[in-house]
């Protein structure tokens, strides 16, 4: 990856994402079409409940992710996302997640989580080779979180490569974190989108 100002963002999202949300969707389908053909159309009004399970798949697991820009890391989380500029991160910290350590606080990525034991014992030893110099601790030790075959690793991987990559070039300059601003907003649309299927749940299961 270069360090010129045109490089393309990289998005990250948790690996089971994917098939998480699509076999949700399908099942959603498959009743949907089932319930047309079986009671009529009218009748898909009742699925609002199987609709509302359909979006909390794919708003716990595709909608979160991990934006690795030239402007900074963008964590899109389910409830906030928060956009923390270069020049604002201090440190990035895998132990139970993806976090971007900065003077205004620690945020933490949904869509990056470090590895559970069996993500653990899984690694091999290319999982801890070639990553980025400030990964490694004592006798290059490297943590569970940091393993490039987790959700956590490769985002932090990405994110001190950009990092040490807008350093050297002078694009990013260093002892600016406390003027430097970390934007967070909260998700308005996919909140109210929530609450509005809830409530048609809800007068579904009581109609």
């Amino acid at each position: 990856m270069s360090s010129h100002a045109t490089d393309a963002p990289v998005v990250f999202r948790p690996r089971s994402a994917a098939w998480l949300t699509g076999v949700v969707w399908l099942i959603v389908l498959f009743s949907a079409a089932s319930t047309a053909v079986t009671h009529g159309f009218p009748a898909l009004v009742q699925l609002a409940p199987l609709v509302a399970l359909g979006y909390l798949a794919w708003w716990l697991a595709w909608y979160p992710a991990v934006v690795v820009s030239d402007a900074g890391v963008a964590l899109r989380n389910p409830l906030l996302t928060v956009q923390v500029p270069w020049n604002a991160l201090i440190m990035v910290d895998t132990k139970y997640a993806l976090t971007l350590v900065t003077p205004k606080g620690k945020f933490a990525a949904w869509a990056a989580p470090a590895p559970g034991i069996f993500g653990v014992q899984r690694a091999q030893p290319g999982h801890v080779r070639g990553l980025p110099e400030v990964t490694y601790g004592p006798g290059e030790s490297v943590r569970p979180g940091d393993l490039s075959n987790s959700d956590s690793g490769a985002a932090a991987f990405h994110v001190r490569s950009r990092w040490a990559e807008l350093i050297a070039s002078g694009t990013v300059a260093t002892g600016e974190a406390d003027t430097a601003t970390v934007a967070k907003r909260p998700n308005w649309l996919v909140l109210i989108a929530a609450a509005v299927l809830i409530v048609a749940s809800m007068l579904s299961l009581t109609g």
